[in-house]
Protein backbone atom coordinates (compact mmCIF):
# COMPACT_ATOMS: atom_id res chain seq x y z
CA UNK A 1 0.00 0.00 0.00
CA UNK A 2 1.43 3.40 -0.97
CA UNK A 3 1.88 6.26 1.49
CA UNK A 4 -0.96 8.14 -0.20
CA UNK A 5 -3.29 5.13 0.13
CA UNK A 6 -2.37 4.72 3.80
CA UNK A 7 -3.09 8.36 4.54
CA UNK A 8 -6.44 8.24 2.68
CA UNK A 9 -7.44 5.29 4.85
CA UNK A 10 -6.43 7.17 8.00
CA UNK A 11 -3.47 4.91 8.75
CA UNK A 12 -0.40 6.24 10.56
CA UNK A 13 3.02 6.28 8.98
CA UNK A 14 6.05 4.79 10.75
CA UNK A 15 9.67 3.87 10.09
CA UNK A 16 8.36 1.07 7.85
CA UNK A 17 7.25 3.82 5.44
CA UNK A 18 10.64 5.55 5.40
CA UNK A 19 12.76 5.26 2.30
CA UNK A 20 15.17 2.33 2.10
CA UNK A 21 17.25 4.08 -0.59
CA UNK A 22 19.82 6.01 1.44
CA UNK A 23 21.80 8.87 -0.07
CA UNK A 24 24.99 10.32 1.33
CA UNK A 25 23.56 13.85 1.10
CA UNK A 26 23.48 15.98 4.22
CA UNK A 27 21.11 18.89 4.66
CA UNK A 28 22.51 21.27 7.26
CA UNK A 29 20.18 23.12 9.57
CA UNK A 30 20.70 26.88 9.70
CA UNK A 31 22.61 28.29 12.66
CA UNK A 32 19.63 30.11 14.18
CA UNK A 33 16.89 27.60 13.35
CA UNK A 34 15.11 25.38 15.86
CA UNK A 35 13.20 22.25 14.94
CA UNK A 36 10.20 21.74 17.20
CA UNK A 37 7.88 18.76 17.43
CA UNK A 38 5.51 17.25 19.96
CA UNK A 39 4.31 13.68 20.26
CA UNK A 40 1.78 11.77 22.28
CA UNK A 41 2.98 9.19 24.83
CA UNK A 42 3.45 6.58 22.09
CA UNK A 43 5.66 8.77 19.92
CA UNK A 44 3.05 9.81 17.33
CA UNK A 45 3.59 13.37 16.11
CA UNK A 46 0.93 15.86 17.22
CA UNK A 47 2.76 19.05 16.22
CA UNK A 48 5.69 20.01 14.00
CA UNK A 49 7.00 23.40 12.99
CA UNK A 50 7.85 24.56 9.46
CA UNK A 51 11.58 23.96 9.97
CA UNK A 52 10.94 20.31 10.90
CA UNK A 53 8.83 19.87 7.76
CA UNK A 54 11.59 21.45 5.65
CA UNK A 55 14.44 19.46 7.18
CA UNK A 56 12.64 16.09 7.17
CA UNK A 57 11.29 16.54 3.64
CA UNK A 58 7.86 15.15 4.52
CA UNK A 59 4.74 17.29 4.27
CA UNK A 60 3.04 18.43 7.48
CA UNK A 61 0.07 16.26 6.42
CA UNK A 62 2.34 13.20 6.28
CA UNK A 63 4.10 13.98 9.58
CA UNK A 64 1.11 14.75 11.82
CA UNK A 65 -0.06 11.39 13.15
CA UNK A 66 3.09 9.58 11.97
CA UNK A 67 5.37 7.90 14.46
CA UNK A 68 8.44 10.06 15.10
CA UNK A 69 10.59 7.05 14.19
CA UNK A 70 9.77 7.75 10.53
CA UNK A 71 12.88 9.96 10.57
CA UNK A 72 15.09 7.46 12.38
CA UNK A 73 18.26 6.96 10.38
CA UNK A 74 19.67 3.40 10.34
CA UNK A 75 23.08 4.81 11.34
CA UNK A 76 21.64 5.67 14.77
CA UNK A 77 22.25 3.05 17.47
CA UNK A 78 19.17 1.72 19.23
CA UNK A 79 20.87 2.18 22.59
CA UNK A 80 20.62 5.97 22.09
CA UNK A 81 16.84 5.70 21.84
CA UNK A 82 16.67 3.35 24.82
CA UNK A 83 18.51 5.96 26.89
CA UNK A 84 16.18 8.64 25.53
CA UNK A 85 13.01 6.73 26.45
CA UNK A 86 14.38 5.64 29.84
CA UNK A 87 15.00 9.29 30.70
CA UNK A 88 11.90 11.01 29.34
CA UNK A 89 9.48 8.34 30.55
CA UNK A 90 10.82 9.10 34.04
CA UNK A 91 10.39 12.86 33.50
CA UNK A 92 14.10 13.48 33.03
CA UNK A 93 15.57 15.48 30.17
CA UNK A 94 17.44 13.99 27.23
CA UNK A 95 20.21 15.77 25.34
CA UNK A 96 21.87 14.02 22.44
CA UNK A 97 23.22 14.19 18.91
CA UNK A 98 20.92 12.53 16.42
CA UNK A 99 21.30 11.71 12.73
CA UNK A 100 17.85 11.88 11.16
CA UNK A 101 16.61 10.40 7.89
CA UNK A 102 15.01 12.64 5.29
CA UNK A 103 12.16 11.44 3.10
CA UNK A 104 14.47 11.58 0.05
CA UNK A 105 17.03 9.26 1.69
CA UNK A 106 19.39 12.04 2.72
CA UNK A 107 20.05 12.98 6.31
CA UNK A 108 20.53 15.82 8.77
CA UNK A 109 22.20 16.05 12.17
CA UNK A 110 20.75 17.77 15.23
CA UNK A 111 21.49 18.39 18.86
CA UNK A 112 18.23 17.29 20.46
CA UNK A 113 16.63 18.28 23.76
CA UNK A 114 13.59 16.16 24.65
CA UNK A 115 11.41 16.43 27.70
CA UNK A 116 8.12 15.01 28.98
CA UNK A 117 4.98 17.15 28.95
CA UNK A 118 2.91 16.64 32.10
CA UNK A 119 -0.62 17.61 33.06
CA UNK A 120 -1.65 19.31 36.31
CA UNK A 121 -1.74 15.93 38.08
CA UNK A 122 1.83 15.11 37.05
CA UNK A 123 0.82 12.55 34.41
CA UNK A 124 2.91 12.39 31.25
CA UNK A 125 0.69 13.41 28.33
CA UNK A 126 3.33 13.64 25.62
CA UNK A 127 6.83 14.75 24.76
CA UNK A 128 8.37 17.91 23.31
CA UNK A 129 11.54 17.94 21.25
CA UNK A 130 13.65 20.95 20.37
CA UNK A 131 16.57 20.52 18.01
CA UNK A 132 19.30 22.83 16.77
CA UNK A 133 22.46 22.77 14.72
CA UNK A 134 25.11 20.54 16.31
CA UNK A 135 28.81 21.26 16.31
CA UNK A 136 30.72 19.72 13.41
CA UNK A 137 33.29 18.38 15.89
CA UNK A 138 30.52 16.45 17.66
CA UNK A 139 29.39 14.86 14.40
CA UNK A 140 32.95 13.92 13.46
CA UNK A 141 33.57 12.44 16.92
CA UNK A 142 30.29 10.53 17.17
CA UNK A 143 30.03 9.09 13.66
CA UNK A 144 32.58 6.28 14.26
CA UNK A 145 31.24 5.68 17.78
CA UNK A 146 27.67 5.34 16.49
CA UNK A 147 28.89 3.00 13.74
CA UNK A 148 30.62 0.78 16.31
CA UNK A 149 27.48 0.74 18.48
CA UNK A 150 25.28 -0.19 15.49
CA UNK A 151 27.74 -2.95 14.54
CA UNK A 152 27.69 -4.24 18.13
CA UNK A 153 23.87 -4.32 18.03
CA UNK A 154 23.92 -6.30 14.78
CA UNK A 155 26.22 -8.94 16.22
CA UNK A 156 25.24 -9.01 19.90
CA UNK A 157 22.02 -7.07 20.35
CA UNK A 158 21.25 -4.11 22.54
CA UNK A 159 23.22 -5.50 25.48
CA UNK A 160 26.42 -5.63 23.39
CA UNK A 161 25.87 -2.04 22.31
CA UNK A 162 25.28 -0.97 25.91
CA UNK A 163 28.48 -2.67 27.08
CA UNK A 164 30.44 -0.99 24.27
CA UNK A 165 28.92 2.38 25.20
CA UNK A 166 29.95 1.91 28.84
CA UNK A 167 33.47 0.99 27.73
CA UNK A 168 33.65 3.98 25.36
CA UNK A 169 32.49 6.36 28.10
CA UNK A 170 34.66 4.69 30.75
CA UNK A 171 31.46 4.26 32.76
CA UNK A 172 29.61 1.69 34.80
CA UNK A 173 25.87 1.04 35.19
CA UNK A 174 25.61 3.70 37.90
CA UNK A 175 27.08 6.60 35.93
CA UNK A 176 26.56 5.81 32.25
CA UNK A 177 23.90 8.54 31.82
CA UNK A 178 26.06 11.07 33.66
CA UNK A 179 29.07 10.22 31.45
CA UNK A 180 26.91 10.32 28.32
CA UNK A 181 25.59 13.79 29.23
CA UNK A 182 29.12 14.95 29.97
CA UNK A 183 30.22 13.81 26.49
CA UNK A 184 27.29 15.57 24.80
CA UNK A 185 27.84 18.88 26.59
CA UNK A 186 31.61 18.81 26.07
CA UNK A 187 31.31 18.07 22.37
CA UNK A 188 28.83 20.88 21.79
CA UNK A 189 30.87 23.32 23.88
CA UNK A 190 34.11 22.45 22.07
CA UNK A 191 32.46 22.91 18.68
Amino acid sequence: MSIEEKLKKGKRLSKLDATKQLKNEEKIINENDFIVSKTDTKGFITYCNRIFVDMAGWSRYELIGANHNIIRHPDMPSIAFKILWDLVSNEKEFFGFVKNLRKDGGYYWVLAYITADVDLNGNIIGYSSFRKKPSRKAIETLTPIYKALVDAEKSGGMSASYELLKETLNADDKNVIEKYNELVFNLQKEG
